[in-house]
């Protein structure tokens, strides 16, 4: 059985102080939880002081937001995969719609960083998702195939079974609008399918796939009764902690 992985995704959100109020009163309310995986992905800002409350052992697991492909170079503003590690950062977010949308990443992009993440013993969370034009458009299926085949080139199956995959549908994150549990599953059940042609049906089973979309406390529980949804990578409902914390003990649950 998948074990169910919550994201709190912060975004350009939280000074420091602000991450440590927000962790002191998160801890607190999910107690000894521990039948859920939880990654806390704060701005870069932020992760030296967050590892350093979370531990070494890390109860909530740390999270970056983006990283570079390259393992160092004249690339200001960057940072790459062993920057993270020395942080004791296990997840990086890679490939969201924001990164793909407003700074114009390519799944050729995505993919260079994937294997820079794999290869630095760090667990990529890939995002993949269609906008409101190509759902019209009833292109769901052939974008999502696309950003999958695009983003995990070369990824052998030993290496996919360690990734996290976040559906988010573009026109669903920020806006409040969320895809009902039903048109979610339908994209989560494509993918463990499109997955399990594109390697091989049993890692497919393995791979963790969350919804990333306008989820909160009110409907967490809903989306992720449904067969294909592993989790949530939540984005502003992340940034209230008793908010969040309830996201966690819904899929607790389950």
């Amino acid at each position: 059985m998948r074990k169910k992985i919550i994201a709190a995704n912060w975004k350009m959100n939280m000074l420091v102080s602000e991450a440590e109020a927000f962790l002191h009163t998160f801890m607190h309310e999910i107690g000894g939880e521990n039948s859920v995986e939880i990654v806390i992905v704060p701005p870069f800002t932020a992760l030296s002081r967050v590892s350093e409350i979370l531990g070494r052992d890390q109860k909530a697991k740390l999270g970056a937001q983006n990283m570079h492909g390259e393992k160092s170079g004249a690339f200001t503003g960057e940072v790459n995969a062993a920057m993270l590690r020395e942080l004791y950062v296990r997840y990086v977010v890679l490939g969201h719609s924001e990164r793909r949308t407003l700074f114009g990443e390519t799944d050729e992009i995505v993919n260079h960083k994937v294997r820079a993440a794999i290869d630095a013993a760090l667990r990529p969370i890939v995002c993949i998702g269609e906008t409101l034009a190509e759902r019209d458009a009833h292109q769901v299926e052939a974008v999502l195939r696309r950003q999958i085949e695009g983003s995990l080139h070369g990824v052998n199956a030993r290496e996919l079974a360690e990734i996290v995959i976040a559906y988010e549908p573009v026109w669903a994150i920020g806006t409040g609008r969320t895809a009902t549990p039903q048109q979610a599953q339908e994209a989560h059940a494509f993918i463990r399918r499109t997955l399990s042609e594109l390697w091989d049906a049993p890692t497919a089973e393995k791979v963790r796939i969350q919804y990333g979309g306008s989820v909160k406390p009110q409907n967490a529980a809903e989306l992720m009764r449904e067969n294909d949804i592993d989790g949530a990578l939540v984005g502003g409902a992340s940034l209230d902690p008793r908010g969040f914390a309830d996201i966690v003990k819904a899929a607790a649950a389950l």
